[in-house]
């Protein structure tokens, strides 16, 4: 797996990045974290758990961080794929195994993560709704048909990482990659992952109100 790099935009995941970041090297060796100006101990957790860490000098918003990631990484002349991943602890390592295998296979060059292709995510009603009024609007302005626009969880070859140039740094950024590589007519997949949403999570911006900024950040972009 070391031609797979593990991109996680951090931001104050003190208490939870260790955890995450060594799970993740059990399967995936090669991971980066992006601080993007953590006022608490995130950056030297991560560093200590084996990432390593490119640091903004403040917060640019999720967005700067995974373009920081992307260049990163592409830097690395035997990068073949990248994985965009979550600092809480909400995704899960074996949809990301399982998700790279299908770049690996030469199905697509693009595997997204969706929420809402199984049962395993327990999202409430409202949540799930606004979601999906967002994947609505995404697929209405962008050139693909996606059933969950706005999961942190994506495997990407190193071809269209290349073309990507993502400048929202606020929850839109997830639309404008959607966008680009709609533009870009990548081969795409989607691949049923679960999302776990604890009370930390939740606690970190997985709440009802954070999906509706999407939408608001959506309409304003």
């Amino acid at each position: 797996m070391d031609d797979t790099w593990v991109i996680i935009p951090l931001y104050n995941e003190e208490d939870v990045i260790a955890d995450v970041i060594l799970d993740v090297r059990e399967k995936f060796p090669q991971v980066v974290c992006i601080d993007d100006g953590s006022t608490d101990g995130s950056a030297d957790a991560a560093a200590a758990a084996g990432a390593r860490v490119v640091r903004h000098p403040f917060n640019l918003g999720q967005g700067a961080a995974l373009q920081t990631g992307f260049q990163f990484t592409l830097a690395d002349p035997s990068m073949k794929y990248v994985v965009t991943f979550d600092a809480d602890g909400q995704h899960q390592i074996a949809d990301v195994v399982g998700m790279v295998e299908r770049l690996r296979a030469g199905e697509a060059e693009v595997v997204f993560g969706s929420r809402f292709m199984d049962d395993r995510t327990k999202a409430n009603f409202a949540k799930k709704m606004v979601l999906r009024a967002a994947v609505g609007y995404t697929n209405l302005t962008t050139n693909t048909r996606l059933t969950d626009a706005h999961n942190g969880l994506r495997a990407i070859s190193r071809r269209v990482v290349a073309q990507l140039d993502i400048t929202q740094n606020r929850m839109a950024h997830a639309s404008e990659l959607v966008a680009q590589i709609g533009a870009s007519k990548a081969v795409y997949v989607e691949h049923p992952v679960h999302i776990l949403y604890t009370d930390y999570s939740k606690a970190k911006g997985q709440s009802l109100w954070n999906s509706i900024n999407i939408l608001a950040d959506l309409m304003l972009r």
